[in-house]
């Protein structure tokens, strides 16, 4: 491939999801045209604390506005409205370690499906996945056999998988990170940059020299629509 896009995103953000399902929808395209795409758990706290950063619920305008920002992502995304469950935020530490034990286990489509449900199980089902029991059962709608579940569940306790997820949210923060999703693309040229957010993917295809249809308005000519 001549082209990367490294994608970094925590199952606590939900314009992770919108960047998640936008990228999986376009893999092919981008493939097409050379481009690779790969997704990494982090820990979006850590990134936070790291770069100085703030959750926007913390800050009062920003929580008031992500009340019509998330309605509108949504619709644009073509998903089912999410629903802030009470319990938000989780502490996504160990549902993302588990991210990372399945993604160096298992095939990459079973690993980024699972990764999916994260957020629909969260946002859809106001499941606290957050909770070993709770994202059993996740695993279990995805075929894991009970072997699997438990050996997943004790990988996230695992040094190996706590450094890992230290480490990927590190590689993040070294690459600008200071929230998720973020992302680290390589173009054809080898160079690379930071892009951040789930609404700047146009910047990202012109860094890539691709060929897109970009947003445009259609001009009412005041003719009548068959």
């Amino acid at each position: 491939m001549s082209g990367k896009i490294d994608a970094y995103v925590d199952c606590v953000s939900p314009y992770s999801f919108y960047a998640t399902l936008y990228l999986r929808k376009n893999r092919k395209a981008l493939e097409s045209h050379g481009v690779e795409v790969e997704f990494h758990p982090v820990f979006l706290g850590g990134i936070n604390v790291g770069s100085g950063n703030k959750p926007p619920w913390t800050l009062l305008a920003k929580a008031n506005y992500s009340k019509f920002d998330t309605q509108r992502a949504c619709k644009y995304f073509g998903v089912p409205q999410i629903k802030t469950p009470d319990f938000f935020p989780i502490l996504s530490v160990m549902p993302q370690r588990c991210m990372i034990y399945i993604k160096r286990t298992y095939p990459r489509e079973r690993f980024e499906t699972t990764f999916l449900s994260l957020w629909e199980w969260m946002y859809h089902k106001n499941i606290d996945i957050s909770k070993p029991e709770q994202l059993a059962e996740l695993l279990k709608t995805h075929n894991y056999s009970d072997h699997e579940i438990k050996a997943t569940l004790e990988a996230a306790k695992s040094p190996e998988y706590k450094e890992a997820l230290t480490a990927n949210t590190q590689t993040a923060l070294d690459r600008g990170a200071y929230g998720a999703p973020w992302f680290w693309v390589r173009n054809k040229e080898g160079k690379e940059e930071p892009f951040f957010g789930s609404d700047r993917f146009a910047f990202m295809w012109q860094y890539l020299d691709l060929p897109f249809q970009d947003v445009a308005i259609v001009e009412n000519t005041g003719k009548a629509r068959l």
